[in-house]
């Protein structure tokens, strides 16, 4: 959680759209048989809740 508590939310908000369009890929690729790794949409899943996370955090942080 250290490297995104440094990032600006720009970079986060980034971030989280190339993840889920990493994982969308991943999944087209599963249809399609090309992926290899099948534990790679956990942790791109993972990944995403993780910046998300921070970036909700930072929302109530500025609310309260």
């Amino acid at each position: 959680m250290a490297k995104y508590e440094s990032k600006n939310e720009k970079d986060l908000v980034k971030e989280v759209f190339e993840k889920q369009k990493a994982l969308r890929d991943f999944r087209f690729g599963i249809a399609g048989s090309k992926a290899r790794n099948v534990r790679e949409g956990r942790g791109l899943r993972r990944e995403i809740a993780r910046v998300l996370t921070e970036l909700h955090k930072r929302s109530k942080k500025v609310d309260a």
